[in-house]
């Protein structure tokens, strides 16, 4: 009994003179470690500063019941109950993020978790997943209603996105609230930005039309990508992959972090070349980003400068079916009908035959786009009061470039050349030569935005955009196979344009009560677009046109609880026609503007387990600018008004964590898209005129019924995870025939994604990826284009750009 009862009396001289310590590491949302967070047991003499790492330590503590509190400014604080009885490790993280305002860019375009529509939020590290080469739009090809296509087969060079069967010239990107898609054209081309995703920080995808923002209206859908960051800690990242085609990506990243509480410094140089899957159709991409702000908790001043110089070699014409295919048969028969008109010379012939499904049309060697682009912007926010920011930006996007063509045995009249002669003294008429056709493009604008929180309950926005484009549009002759020509810089066709795009906006959030929410929104745009010369075939241009717009939206939000949202939206957009659709106006009919009533009603459901969206959306046009199917003559789609046509759909979102390893996320968008009636012309070679067929109730092009996909995420230990993505894609009709014989086969893919993240005290972080793509070898195109005309009987040339089959990317990436 006695050595018992000592027993019990030494245990409780420890227990009460037992000290013990807590440690651990404080850090942001993203990662970074919160240098000199104040960490403390309340109402105790316990404290300690977390250092350069982010790690802190309290030593020599009593047992006992204590709070824990960690703070830091800009960040909201972590308190917790911990009961002490041993040595503690505890890893925290603080949300919130130090000098916020610096990272609002404008809200005009950005939507609130209880908005009334339909959006996905991408932070850094989703946006990272796949982020080893290929161009934005691959980077989001597994969101809702998300299609997207390459011309060089492999997602590097020129990449195009459709989002609920709209096109890139319907669907507004802005760059921290600065449009990005052209003016003239309304496209968004992903290859003047190569990397570009390397310096966003989030980007917000809004289906359908979305609030009210500046730029190309949304008539598909709105991407909006914000590069304004605050790193907390100083930080050099270098990165690099090599993969099939001979695709290779450098990049070298660098922040000063925060200076002196003030400054910050972020730079990046990218380098990116590939081979392409499509024969020849290589890509020479560089492009920098750099951004220097002072900020304080009152008010930032930015600027951003950033640009892309690219050099790619064309591969708009896509492959003829019959070569696609194999059939050698068909294939005799299309070189036959063309033989003379698309296929010219011997080599043209040689090229077609001796291809595969990998055949570009192009085999002269400098047959290439180049281009550059430079971006400016400087952003100033201040908060004038507790209730009121009050946003600026200045913007400033200069374009230059050309794309280079060789021509077989063209007149020289048709260029305003010659008259040339021999030395027989006659007149040398045409030759074979290379001409170049050019854009010269400024835009620059300003944007002011205000942001008024009236009371807990209420909050406006208002403010207004100006937006002034000029380009140039001119093409000159820069070799003769049979002449000299003395003065390379001749126009031979040249127009200009000027476009004005005002834009104000008022908008209102209301809470009537805990559970409901208010959204108004009221738009007004005003566009004055006007161009004169010549097109590159002899047209005469003459645009001299105006457009004024009221665009409304209402939406309400109701929170049934904590989980559960539903949401209804009535919104309305307007749009201008874009250049291209004056100059490939069928006769002499001028487009019409496009008009767009969009109703949205939706659920949305999450805990901390699993989260689900559904999302039903009308979407009724008229006057809808829609693809003919076939393209001009620099592969950009042809489009003709219809009279109405609608949308109608369902998305849904699912998320699901089986476990702190295993995730697994989801989406399906299943529509119905019609035109309530299409007019078909095809042209009768033979007997001159036309034939028109009338079509009712037929699908839109390029509006695919079915896309769903699939994201299943394992992470078996800290260091290593799986990422296995699925993609699946129905039927897509090239023109609006509902003919099959005119349509891009259904189509699975699935990609693989490999990471490796060790830790390594030299490192902050380590990371070795491998991505295969196509990992079944799954033959398919994700767009095409497609003409008929009569020559005796009815001809139909379908073309479609291929995708690669089984390709490989291998990725590493250290930051110090």
């Amino acid at each position: 009994m006695r050595p018992f009862i000592i027993a019990l009396f030494c245990l409780f001289m420890y227990s009460v003179d037992a000290q013990f310590s807590i440690e651990g590491t404080v850090r942001n949302q993203d990662g970074e470690s919160l240098i000199a967070a104040s960490v403390f047991l309340m109402d105790t003499g316990y404290a300690s500063l977390s250092d350069e790492e982010g790690n802190f330590t309290l030593k020599d503590i009593p047992a006992g019941e204590y709070r824990l509190k960690v703070s830091y400014v800009g960040y909201s604080s972590y308190e917790n109950n911990i009961s002490l009885d041993t040595d503690m490790r505890l890893d925290i993280t603080l949300a919130g993020s130090k000098y916020s305002l610096d990272e609002i860019e404008i809200r005009a375009n950005r939507l609130e978790e209880n908005s009334p529509f339909s959006f996905t939020q991408l932070e850094k590290k989703q946006i990272n997943i796949k982020n080893t080469a290929q161009d934005l739009p691959f980077l989001l090809d597994h969101q809702p209603s998300v299609v997207v296509n390459s011309d060089a087969g492999a997602g590097v060079g020129y990449t195009a996105m459709r989002i609920r069967g709209s096109d890139a010239t319907r669907i507004n990107v802005t760059i921290n609230g600065v449009p990005l898609n052209d003016s003239e054209s309304h496209g968004v081309f992903w290859v003047n930005l190569p990397d570009f995703s390397s310096s966003v920080d989030n980007i917000q995808l809004q289906r359908g039309v979305g609030p009210s923002t500046n730029g190309a209206a949304s008539f598909g859908a709105t991407v909006a990508l914000n590069t304004n960051k605050v790193s907390q800690n100083a930080f050099v990242d270098i990165s690099g992959s090599f993969g099939s085609f001979n695709t290779s990506r450098l990049s070298l990243q660098a922040s000063t972090g925060l200076l002196n509480e003030r400054w910050i410094i972020d730079a990046r140089y990218s380098a990116i070349n590939s081979d392409g899957y499509i024969d020849r159709a290589s890509s020479e991409l560089r492009s920098w980003f750099f951004s220097v702000a002072r900020i304080d908790e009152k008010s930032s001043l930015r600027f951003n400068a950033f640009s892309g110089d690219e050099r790619t070699y064309q591969a708009w014409w896509g492959v003829p079916e019959a070569r696609l295919n194999n059939n050698e048969e068909a294939l005799r028969d299309h070189y036959a009908r063309n033989l003379g008109s698309i296929y010219q010379t011997r080599e043209d012939s040689i090229n077609l035959f001796d291809s595969d499904r990998r055949y570009n049309y192009y085999t002269y060697p400098n047959q290439v786009d180049d281009y550059g682009q430079s971006h400016f912007q400087v952003l100033w926010s201040r908060q004038m009061s507790d209730a009121w920011i009050l946003n600026a930006t200045a913007h400033y996007t200069r374009g230059r470039g050309f794309f280079e063509e060789f021509r077989v045995d063209d007149n020289f009249s048709f260029y305003g050349l010659g008259p040339f002669f021999n030395n027989e003294d006659e007149e040398i008429e045409s030759s074979d030569l290379v001409r170049r056709r050019w854009l010269d493009n400024h835009f620059g604008g300003l944007i002011l935005n205000n942001q008024l929180q009236l009371s807990s309950r209420m909050d406006i926005l208002f403010g207004l955009s100006v937006n002034v484009y000029d380009g140039d549009h001119f093409g000159n002759v820069v070799f003769s196979e049979r002449v000299q020509i003395e003065d390379p810089d001749f126009r031979y066709y040249e127009s200009d344009a000027q476009k004005w795009d005002l834009n104000s906006y008022f908008k209102i959030n209301y809470s009537l009560n805990n559970r409901l929410s208010l959204f108004a929104d009221l738009q007004l745009r005003s566009i004055d677009y006007e161009s004169f010369g010549t097109d590159n075939g002899g047209q005469i241009i003459q645009i001299d046109t105006s457009y004024r717009f009221f665009n409304p939206k209402l939406g309400l939000n109701y929170s049934l609880n904590a989980s559960n949202d539903f949401y209804i939206s009535l919104a309305n957009a307007s749009r201008e026609p874009v250049r291209s659709d004056f100059i490939d106006a069928v006769g002499t009919r001028v487009p019409a503007p496009e008009h767009l009533w969009n109703l949205e009603l939706g659920h949305r459901h999450r805990n901390q387990s699993w989260s689900f969206e559904n999302n039903i959306y009308f979407m009724s046009y008229k006057d809808q600018l829609v693809l003919t199917g076939a393209v001009n003559d620099v592969g950009a789609a042809v489009r003709t008004n219809v009279d109405r046509s609608y949308r109608l759909g369902l998305e849904s979102v699912f998320n699901y964590r089986f476990s702190r390893v295993f995730n697994w996320s989801a989406n399906l968008a299943v529509s119905q898209n019609r035109i309530s009636e299409f007019t078909e012309v095809v042209p009768d070679y033979l007997n001159g005129g036309a034939v028109t067929r009338r079509f009712e109730n037929t699908d839109i092009a390029f509006s695919p019924w079915l896309v769903a996909g699939s994201t299943l995420d394992y992470s078996p230990l800290n260091a290593l995870r799986f990422v296995l993505l699925s993609k699946y894609v129905s039927r897509q009709f090239i023109d609006n025939t509902g003919n099959d014989l005119r349509s891009i086969p259904a189509y699975f893919t699935t990609d693989l994604i490999l990471s490796y993240r060790p830790e390594i005290q030299d490192f902050e972080e380590l990371e070795i990826k491998f991505q295969l793509n196509n990992v079944f070898n799954t033959n398919y195109s994700a767009n095409a284009y497609t003409y008929s005309y009569f020559f005796g009987e009815e001809i139909t040339e379908n073309f479609f750009y291929p995708m690669a089959g089984t390709n490989f990317i291998l990725a590493a990436s250290v930051r110090f």
